[in-house]
């Protein structure tokens, strides 16, 4: 069931008039040159660049695995489809440490069977494909649960990142990115048509009784915060844009959007080329000192907020301005009592929260998610598994953009959907583009009957202006 208002706001979106575009991007645009299957080349060329790829993180976790099966109980594909007994970590990892351990462990050479070695072939390549693109979203919980210290995250992005430079990489997935290199955005939105989305949503949010002079500025030099977005929400969700600004108004936050690089998503981390995700984040980087703002502030976005508050200052060698998240802001104005709520908005109905990979487990916002979400409503249950325990819900590591893997991907949700299902919410929220669109996907699938939201949707309705 579509919300009236989200159906309302989507088609206005559409609506927005479209003018010439402007050039962002890449100087020059780019295609990258997607193959159907392995071959003999570039089989080849994988074994060229393996090397540059091992980095300690990725060769300690290449070589430190026992075994021991620990990681079984902590992937939700196989918690979801325990019959399938090539969905453990350990496995899935497998496909690329017999390549690794035949090329650099020195036993291999004497006993390459005893220690698990395989010389790289187009079976083993077409297997590692399937492994570590489709049954695999980089969610780190095994790491968690291996007494090696395991990353297998890192190990499963320098696997993606050697296929995809010989061009074995989701079609889908791929042209994602190229959009991004080539528009500035991961979606192809113009700038033009954007500001103009953004003037028309700011219109609906004045025209809510107390909100008539409330504001999105657009290039505003000088501003405290530059609010970056996800994509998806000038083009399907702009009622997020208009619940984030009036929340950002209420409190008398001054903040801006920028008209020109103000997407946050860097789908380079699933896709494991380094440039490119570095070129993402230095728009950002470079655009916040453009409007010389005090903080980049990440909007809800699972892998946006990590790979701007924890990847960005590695790939650009620090930064010169603070990073913080939307979930972090809105629980310190609350905590700070810039903004109150009224609990009696949300009467009636149960919340639960899903904590997503990229924010709880690899970003450390554990506790700020809770302090807004106990704010804002009486009923409040969580989930067995919670904070960075929290099992993945299936949508991460690209895992929505490769439409080839979805039949698996909804299966591996199981896990995730029994545990929303468990706690009889009404209600699931999270911070997480992704996490919403396969946590809607879940919900129906598995029959369950609960609407999903996020943080700001909870709030701004709850507003005491």
């Amino acid at each position: 069931m579509i919300d009236p208002m989200e159906e309302k706001l989507g088609q206005g979106v559409q609506k927005a008039p479209k003018t010439k575009k402007e050039k962002l991007g890449a100087p020059e645009s780019r295609r990258w040159p997607i193959k159907s299957e392995f071959t003999p080349e570039m089989l080849a060329e994988m074994e060229k660049i393996l090397p540059s790829k091992l980095n300690r993180v990725v060769a300690i976790s290449l070589a430190g695995c026992i075994h021991c099966g620990l990681c079984s109980e902590a992937c939700h594909y196989t918690a979801s489809i325990p019959e399938d007994k090539t969905l453990l970590p350990a496995y899935k990892a497998d496909r690329f440490r017999k390549w690794y351990k035949y090329r650099f462990d020195w036993a291999a050479k004497v006993f390459p069977s005893f220690v698990g070695a395989q010389p790289l072939t187009k079976e083993l390549a077409d297997d590692m494909y399937d492994k570590l693109w489709g049954a695999c979203t980089m969610c780190r919980r095994c790491t968690f649960n291996c007494p090696m210290g395991v990353d297998y995250g890192m190990l499963v992005r320098a696997a993606r990142g050697i296929m995809t430079q010989v061009g074995r990489v989701p079609k889908h997935l791929q042209e994602t990115i190229d959009a991004h290199y080539n528009n500035g955005n991961n979606m192809a939105v113009p700038r033009d048509e954007f500001v103009e989305t953004i003037e028309w949503i700011e219109e609906e949010l004045q025209s809510e009784d107390g909100c008539e002079n409330f504001k999105i500025p657009v290039d505003k030099k000088g501003a405290q915060y530059f609010l970056t977005l996800n994509p998806r929400e000038p083009k399907y969700y702009p009622l997020t844009i208009q619940a984030t600004a009036k929340v950002l108004n209420a409190a008398g936050v001054d903040f801006t959007i920028s008209s020109r690089y103000w997407d946050l998503t860097n789908y380079a981390m699933f896709s494991g080329i380094d440039p490119d995700a570095k070129l993402f984040a230095q728009w950002q980087y470079e655009d916040v000192l453009r409007l010389e703002c005090e903080y980049l502030l990440s909007g809800e976005c699972g892998h946006g907020y990590r790979a701007l508050r924890w990847e960005m200052p590695n790939w650009l060698g620090g930064v010169p301005f603070k990073i913080t998240s939307m979930m972090e802001l809105m629980a310190d104005l609350i905590q700070k009592g810039r903004i109150t709520l009224d609990k009696s908005v949300h009467a009636g109905k149960r919340f639960t929260y899903h904590d997503s990979c990229n924010i709880a487990r690899s970003g450390g916002v554990l506790e700020e998610p809770r302090i807004i979400v106990r704010a804002a409503v009486d009923d409040f249950v969580e989930m067995e598994h919670n904070r960075e325990d929290s099992f993945c819900c299936g949508g991460g590591g690209g895992a929505l953009a490769m439409p080839e893997f979805s039949e698996r991907r909804i299966r591996a949700g199981k896990i995730k959907a029994e545990e929303i299902r468990a706690t009889s919410a009404n209600v699931v929220l999270q911070s997480c583009h992704n996490c919403t669109d396969q946590l809607k996907e879940i919900v129906d699938h598995y029959g369950i009957k609960a609407k999903v939201m996020n943080l700001a949707e909870l709030v701004a309705p709850a507003l005491i202006l």
